[in-house]
């Protein structure tokens, strides 16, 4: 494939309509940079093809809003800014005129994202496929953009590819660019994923996207986020050269050099007529260890082997989400709890904005109605990481009390999800039970397992309704009570079927000797009565007045 040079005509990422979004309509449509601001309040979200390409457009669009308005300074100028129609569009609109030639794709000297002279020394050329996130290494087979598809893309999805690149970009061996001092034998070896790329990402959404941007937006604050006046987004510092920022001129030095970190050299081939290639390299890697102060949008754990390595406690890095696992059934780790007895440090942080809002849910500066929609977002790597396996997304509506630490209706929630957890172990237990009883092997993890999703596929869709309905009225003892019978009915009802399928070889059974040498005899009906008698353990609060099971 021939390269060709970038040239004007411009494409300018503040005029030129390149962000999809879905208005209030519920159409899918594109706007500019400068209109995602402007139309705010009319649009729904930002809805880019993959969810990992809306967050890391999501924290681009922050940073502008920072700048814009200037912090903001302190929770009383945040609290101006929610309690006042629209966006600070005026003041968007100076900010990005005054850097308006580095927010232009197909600048000949500094193209948005991009180092402009990046080359190879045999002056190479690249195709789509190394920056375009959804077509499968070494399957074409199994993309939609086979053909024509991958020879040509329009600037507009180039430019949504290109900051997804730099966020979430896979780590391997990559072609080295002239000049960069790590190049060995014309590559440079593996440094690492993107850095969204390690991150559980959480963000919040609001009911459209003025409210999503501001729930997001941490202010300059005691606690919050302190003020560094080196931190500046990417665009405003100096033109990066081929190789690796020095690490002491790097930073990172607050949530805007995070949210536009370069980690990749980058360079577009192409014109407005279409873009036809890319070459990527590696640029500046991050360590991610201990900067829950400074990245907002991310859950947070202890690391074991670094505290013990380091010999200090505590030692925290950004936490992937499970991608086995709704979202509600990792409740507990998403939103804030309490400092443990004795002051042993927390295993687990929520995410700052998390607790940011938690705080103006507080001080009622946002009302106790306010229903918010947290919303995780993270990948798999496949093979050394040089491969994304699974993009993850999930989100849940719920009342901004839950929000709080040691709110009674956050304490509900989170026991809630545990009452479920409880239930499905049981029926777990039933299946491997009568797995047994009709004479099976001695691995009965398959039955169980099926079994128990079965049991969430049954319950997913009852928890995030039970959840989206809890509110300031709400009684917490009595919300968990109808949440207890409705999980006994669910899980009681998949149990029934379960025997019934068992046949008449699991009712008769068979016996057992156990571990401890116990002469165990399993059939349908004794697994059976296991299984009740251990559902009415785990959900004891499902019982009416009488006493009478549910």
């Amino acid at each position: 494939m021939e390269s060709k040079e970038l040239h004007n005509p411009c494409f300018s990422l503040l005029s030129e309509d390149w962000l999809p979004v879905l208005d209030d309509a519920g159409r899918r449509r594109e706007v500019s940079l400068l209109g995602l601001f402007e139309q705010a309040e009319d649009l729904r979200m930002i809805a880019c093809e993959l969810p990992t390409q809306t967050f890391a457009i999501l924290r681009l669009a922050l940073a502008v809003l920072h700048r814009a308005t200037d912090g903001p300074a302190g929770e009383a100028a945040w609290q101006r800014l929610w309690r006042s129609p629209g966006l600070p569009t005026a003041d968007v609109a100076d900010y990005l005129g005054e850097f308006r030639d580095r927010f232009d794709l197909l600048h000949p000297t500094h193209p948005f994202y991009q180092v402009a002279d990046l080359r190879t020394g045999k002056g190479s050329a690249f195709g789509l496929e190394r920056l375009i996130a959804d077509v499968p290494a070494g399957l074409p087979f199994l993309t939609t953009r086979a053909g024509t598809g991958m020879k040509s893309i329009s600037p507009a999805e180039a430019a949504r590819w290109l900051v997804h690149c730099q966020a979430y970009d896979t780590s391997g061996i990559k072609t080295g660019a002239v000049g960069d001092a790590r190049l060995k034998g014309g590559k440079v070896y593996p440094l690492g994923v993107g850095p969204l790329g390690s991150l559980g990402g959480v963000h919040l959404e609001g009911a459209n996207l003025r409210e999503t941007l501001l729930l997001n937006l941490i202010p300059v604050a005691p606690n919050w986020r302190s003020e560094d006046s080196r931190d500046m987004p990417a665009w405003e510092r100096e033109q990066l050269s081929v190789g690796e920022e020095h690490p002491k001129t790097r930073g990172p030095y607050g949530v805007l050099g995070l949210y536009t970190w370069q980690a990749r050299r980058i360079r577009l081939f192409g014109d407005r007529d279409g873009i036809t290639g890319a070459m990527i390299s590696y640029g500046d890697p991050i360590d991610w260890q201990d900067r829950q102060n400074m990245e907002p949008m991310s859950v947070w754990g202890r690391s074991g082997p670094r505290e013990k390595q380091q010999k200090r406690i505590p030692v925290y890095l950004p936490r992937p989400h499970d991608h086995t696992r709704s979202l509600w059934r990792g409740l507990q780790t998403l939103l804030p709890s309490a400092v443990p007895p004795g002051g042993e440090p927390a295993q687990r942080l929520s995410p700052l904005v998390i607790r940011w809002l938690a705080r103006l849910t507080l001080n009622r500066t946002v009302d106790h109605q306010f229903r918010v929609r947290p919303r995780a977002t993270s990948v798999t790597y496949g093979t050394q990481q040089a491969v994304i396996d699974e993009v993850f997304t999930d989100s849940l509506t719920m009342n901004a009390l839950l929000l709080v630490e040691d709110s009674p209706l956050r304490n509900t929630a989170v026991d809630a999800a545990a009452d479920a957890e409880a239930a499905v172990r049981e029926l777990r237990s039933l299946a491997a039970d009568l797995v047994r009883a009709a004479g099976g092997t001695a691995d009965t993890s398959g039955e169980a397992e099926r079994a128990a999703e079965r049991g969430y596929a049954l319950l997913d869709r009852a928890f995030r309704d039970w959840l989206a309905s809890l509110g300031p009225d709400s009684d917490p003892v009595a919300e968990r009570e109808s949440w207890q019978r409705l999980v006994k009915r669910a899980i009681a009802r998949i149990g029934a079927d379960l025997v019934a399928a068992a046949g008449p070889t699991a009712w008769v059974g068979r016996t057992v000797v156990d571990r401890n040498g116990r002469a165990v005899h399993y059939s349908s009906s004794q697994a059976e009565a296991w299984f009740r008698s251990g559902l009415a353990k785990a959900l004891p609060m499902a019982t009416t007045t009488e006493g009478v099971p549910a």
